[in-house]
């Protein structure tokens, strides 16, 4: 039995396609790993502001020590069959270091508001996520030309 598959994706396709999940998603799959290498994987809410991701989460939790130790991170989408993954350095804020305008932005695209929940000795805080690395593809057949980003830099044109 023989199966035909689609043409790969062109890289431009495939850059527009990441970015326009970035404008539409509500959650991503977050990576991180402590000091001491120990995996962890939660689902948070995502806003996209056209160059950074942004959380947020407590800092007491281990997503969040790990962010705050490490500033390192890997996004993805939820879907295994079309697969962003998103490498990016972290950058944390506290509720009042944050900017007003970027935290007005998350509340009214996640639709809640991490200023306003309220956690006795744990609060929330704000990590910018840069992305440094993309890379994107459905399927063993377009694992070639899978790196849209490397070191920060698309190596693709915007379409």
């Amino acid at each position: 039995m023989t199966t035909t598959r689609p043409a790969p994706r062109p890289a431009d396709q495939r850059r527009e396609a990441v970015l326009e999940r970035l404008r539409t998603e509500e959650d991503v799959w977050v990576a991180t790993a402590g000091p001491e290498g120990v995996p962890c994987l939660v689902p948070l809410s995502v806003h996209w502001d056209g160059a950074a991701v942004w959380l947020s989460t407590r800092g007491a939790n281990p997503t969040g020590r790990n962010l705050l130790q490490t500033s390192a991170v890997r996004i993805s989408f939820g879907d295994t069959r079309d697969v962003v993954l998103i490498d990016g350095s972290v950058e944390a804020f506290s509720l009042h270091e944050v900017d007003p305008a970027d935290a007005d932005a998350f509340a009214a695209r996640c639709g809640w508001d991490p200023r306003r929940a309220k956690r006795p000795g744990s609060p929330y805080l704000y990590f910018r996520v840069t992305p440094t690395d993309v890379q994107a593809f459905h399927g063993e057949h377009e694992l070639t030309g899978r790196h849209l980003m490397r070191g920060g830099v698309w190596t693709v044109p915007a379409g």
